[in-house]
């Protein structure tokens, strides 16, 4: 089997994260998050702490929210939110030019939608759970966790739609859509493994596009 490279997408609380680790692992490739990314993007000039927050800053205007991650809306001639949604670009399109890897989060999927060898994954699971989760797995201890949980999702939103122009959590912007209340992390991960033999199977692999 030719390794593909995975993208994963995934609602705050469902396991995305723990899929994508786990993924890798059974495949023997390299894993990124954001904090993976977020340290390669240093050498562009913007701060890990500013990557690492891109996603997380909530407001309901997108561009005024990014444009507080730094002491200045602009960076290099472009507004903030576009450097630091460019240096990620950057780094994703570098890491994937690698070979097989799997990329949790960063707009991943539509950065490399036109690589020929990807497989592109969003993760998602009932509010219920999801909140279960982010208490028992993340350590979450606000007084209101559901909260919590939907401003998370709220934000990965505006930032996914901003920058690709895409709905996010569509199921028409990805492969397979996975629901862990009915799977479980483990099957979710044979899963994803399964279609990506699948799609081996079916079409020879070719080389993705350097940069």
């Amino acid at each position: 089997m030719n390794k593909p490279i995975i993208t994963i997408s995934r609602a705050y609380g469902s396991g995305g994260h723990e899929i994508g680790k786990k993924l890798a692992e059974t495949l023997q490739i390299p894993f990124y998050d954001n904090e993976q990314i977020s340290i390669l993007a240093q050498k562009e000039g913007i701060s890990k702490e500013l990557l690492a927050d891109a996603e997380k800053i909530g407001s309901n205007n997108i561009l005024f929210s990014l444009s507080k991650l730094g002491p200045s809306t602009e960076v290099y001639g472009m507004p903030l939110s576009e450097r630091i949604y460019d240096v990620q670009k950057k780094v994703i399109q570098e890491i994937a030019y690698k070979g097989p890897c799997v990329i949790v989060g960063r707009c991943a999927d539509y950065i490399l939608k036109d690589f020929e060898n990807c497989v592109h994954i969003f993760i998602t699971a009932s509010l219920p759970t999801r909140v279960r989760r982010a208490v028992s797995e993340y350590h979450l201890t606000e007084e209101n966790p559901e909260k919590k949980v939907l401003k998370a999702d709220k934000s990965r939103e505006l930032y996914y739609n901003y920058h690709t122009g895409q709905k996010w959590g569509e199921a028409s912007n990805y492969d397979i859509v996975i629901n862990t209340d009915r799977t479980g992390l483990d099957n979710a991960v044979t899963i994803i493994e399964a279609y990506a033999y699948m799609q081996n199977e079916q079409a020879p692999i070719k080389p993705v596009p350097k940069f």
